[in-house]
């Protein structure tokens, strides 16, 4: 047999407990045994990687991070302690942990500037944006700073879901909530959101700006490589964008299987994406770790496919 490939999971959270306070009480999901888990970014964290076969984690903040923050003043200040919290684990920990930045959103230039912060004196690999800042998409021209920032720096920005806003959750969930809340969140609500973000991104001429952006979506892309062609073809009825809908895509997209470990789905995202654009991950602690490597080391795929999809991908991309 083959030895196992070193493992990178890019989709593992942290919560910085000032942060993290502001919307634990109120919601579900944060359950005391979770909070710890995801407070520890130490031993116990460590010790789960090495027990499951998790050689290397890339650390980012838990949703919905400061996306949902009103005052701009107040994200920019807790994002820069979350992140400045996250360097020093990084720093304890160089041969386990990197750190995607937390972006404070609210203030676009603020971000942007936290951004090229956190890679240029904490030598972070990137960034993670969670969900809608305050209802708004991020293809939004006023939040093109941060990606003018991220192409300067050569770093990819991460979207991660979030819970979506109220008028949606009121026309799309409200009939099934309360008795299937799983519905608003990673069964169905995550998905519809950032796959919608993904798709306004492309649209809005984002990747024409700056043509060295990279940006990662989790989940095997939300949904998007399995609907891409669908996409493309619809679009050029009408859309006259500068290169089709699934070139873009193509091109500056990479994807995780942050907690989606499904054969058939990967081989699909690989006929559709390309195998050199996806990336293992797990979506810790919100999702275990052991069934996910153990999927990992199942895949039907070759040795040295299966070391790329393990580490070598998101080594390249992140260049650790």
């Amino acid at each position: 047999m083959p030895a196992k490939p070193f493992v990178i999971a890019l989709e593992e959270h942290f919560q910085f407990p000032e942060l993290g306070a502001m919307y634990g009480a109120h919601d579900a999901n944060r359950a005391p045994a979770l909070v710890q888990r995801m407070e520890d970014l130490g031993e116990g964290r460590i010790r789960e990687m090495d027990e499951t076969g998790i050689d290397f984690q890339v650390l980012s903040h838990s949703a919905p991070a400061v996306q949902k923050i009103t005052d701009p003043a107040a994200a920019v200040r807790l994002a820069h302690l979350a992140n400045d919290r996250l360097a020093e684990a990084v720093r304890a920990h160089p041969s386990r942990f990197a750190g995607f930045a937390t972006l404070p959103t609210p203030d676009p230039k603020a971000a942007a500037d936290e951004l090229e912060r956190a890679v240029t004196k904490l030598g972070f690999k990137g960034a993670m944006v969670h969900g809608l800042t305050n209802g708004r998409f991020h293809d939004e021209q006023e939040f093109w700073p941060i990606f003018e920032r991220a192409q300067a720096l050569d770093v990819p920005i991460y979207f991660h879901p979030s819970v979506p806003v109220e008028p949606v959750i009121d026309a799309y969930y409200a009939t099934y909530l309360k008795e299937i809340p799983g519905i608003l969140r990673a069964a169905w609500g995550f998905t519809v959101e950032t796959a919608t973000q993904g798709v306004r991104l492309v649209l809005s001429g984002v990747f024409d700006a700056y043509p060295r952006l990279q940006v990662i979506l989790g989940h095997l892309g939300e949904g998007l490589p399995f609907y891409a062609w669908r996409i493309n073809m619809a679009l050029e009825r009408d859309w006259k964008g500068s290169r089709g809908f699934k070139d873009v895509f193509c091109s500056h997209f990479h994807v995780t299987t942050s907690g989606f470990w499904s054969d058939a789905a990967l081989l699909c995202t690989i006929q559709e994406l390309g195998l050199d654009r996806i990336m293992f991950s797990v979506d810790y602690p919100f999702a275990p770790n052991k069934p996910a490597t153990e999927w990992l080391h199942s895949v039907p795929l070759c040795a040295e496919d299966r070391a790329k999809l393990a580490a070598g991908n998101a080594t390249r991309l992140l260049k650790l």
